[in-house]
């Protein structure tokens, strides 16, 4: 069977997919990623092929607009405005592009951001279109979204409704685009003025989400279609630190690792040399990933190591503590590595892992980006590397994430589902 994975967005985006779709192939499944074209590389070097999908995260990242976006400030509002603004100069291009890489495909696997486009292009062709998330979307009185984790204090109806309430504004907003491309492209009529979205989810064959169930369970009042799978772990062969790196590590007690990923910073001057203060206040050794520029005109003490990239999963547990922003597949690395972690959100999904670290005692209160300080930001490394409780904690959840990586108890879940879906969309041509 042909099965086609659309993704979107940074590396963080777009990695779990690649390892989805690596087990699939494995599986003797034929599987191709759409991803952005800086992306090629990377999905054909672990053996699948490349489908170019239209944009740049980086460049939309670094333009004006894109710093603008990351200074919401956590306003749910804001980001999805901010976000479809950003895209939309590249939708249009990139819906195209969602039909060129399901052209033979017998099966879609599509992301949250891309979810109009799989479940059009599986009702117009008549095949499977299997939502893959990341992040949670079914509404639930237990959890807020992962977008508005600022209803975290409120009641269960609350909750309910502003997950409602942020689909029928998103939809509101995208609405005229994506019927357009309908009626076009597809042949297929144009959606309602309300919130379809939710409707997709409850048609969906199925829904697969990658994340632990030991670090976010599935709540009672999820359907019987929602399945939490366990983190999509990309494992990269064994790596052997550079020379220099290897003398820091070896030099001293492990280190604090901070780098917060893809995001950017109007001041990266000013970050890096908070950073580097916060470490001085702790007494802590430092390896900082680069990023945000700056670094190079700092004066670091040797106490400070800066790197490029290493592999999180066999970098991360020869820290002592790990800070970074907050996205879900660095959150998953940290928390699989069974080291205390220190999020310091910048936008979107962020604030809520931030929240749930915390809630499940792996980590201090989450440093907002906007209150980022050299005071704040040591305390909170302080207290994530001397806390026992904090310690002992993340080390038993990063053994129970691994243990059910190693299982892969998702994979025969998925072969089952993809196999019943082209089934049923078959027999109901």
């Amino acid at each position: 069977m042909r099965i086609t994975i659309l993704t979107a967005g940074s590396r963080g985006d777009v990695q779990p997919y690649i390892a989805l779709g690596k087990s699939l192939a494995e599986a003797g499944y034929t599987v191709t990623v759409a991803a952005h074209a800086p992306f090629e590389a990377f999905v054909e070097g672990h053996g699948l092929a490349f489908a170019p999908m239209s944009g740049d995260p980086k460049a939309m990242l670094e333009g004006e607009k894109g710093r603008a976006w990351l200074e919401t400030n956590g306003n749910p509002i804001q980001f999805v405005r901010g976000a479809i603004e950003l895209a939309r100069p590249e939708l249009r291009a990139m819906l195209a592009d969602c039909i060129q890489a399901t052209e033979d495909a017998e099966a879609i696997l599509y992301p949250t951001l891309l979810a109009f486009a799989g479940t059009s292009i599986g009702e117009a062709r008549g095949i499977p279109a299997i939502p893959a998330y990341l992040q949670h979307v079914h509404p639930t009185r237990h959890y807020p979204p992962p977008f508005a984790q600022q209803v975290s204090a409120f009641g269960g109806r609350m909750k309910q409704f502003t997950y409602r309430a942020g689909y029928a504004l998103f939809w509101r907003l995208i609405r005229d685009d994506v019927n357009a491309w309908r009626r076009s492209a597809l042949g297929l009529p144009s959606l309602p003025n309300g919130a379809p979205i939710t409707q997709w989810m409850q048609k969906a064959p199925l829904c697969l989400y990658g994340f632990s169930r030991h670090v976010l369970p599935a709540p009672n009042d999820w359907p019987a279609n929602a399945h939490v799978t366990g983190y999509w772990f990309l494992d990269a062969p064994e790596w052997t630190p550079p020379p220099a790196l290897a003398d820091f590590l070896d030099g001293g007690p492990p280190p604090v690792y901070i780098g917060f990923g893809s995001m950017t910073n109007r001041d990266p001057e000013a970050v890096a040399t908070t950073v580097v203060e916060a470490l001085r206040r702790t007494g802590e050794r430092g390896l900082l990933l680069t990023g945000w520029g700056g670094i190079a005109d700092l004066n670091l003490p040797d106490s400070v190591f800066v790197i490029d990239g290493a592999p999180h999963h066999q970098l991360f547990p020869r820290m002592k503590a790990v800070v970074h922003h907050g996205g879900a597949g660095t959150t998953a690395a940290g928390l699989r590595a069974g080291r205390p972690s220190v999020l310091v959100p910048f936008f979107g999904d962020q604030p809520f892992w931030g929240w749930r670290v915390n809630a499940l005692g792996v980590g201090p209160e989450p440093v907002r980006r906007k209150q980022l300080s050299a005071d704040r930001l040591a305390h909170a490394i302080r207290h994530a590397a001397t806390d026992s409780g904090i310690t002992t904690r993340a080390a038993q959840l990063g053994r129970q994430i691994e243990a059910e990586h190693e299982a892969k108890a998702w994979l025969p879940l998925i072969e089952q589902a993809v196999t019943r879906a082209s089934r049923g969309a078959s027999s109901g041509r």
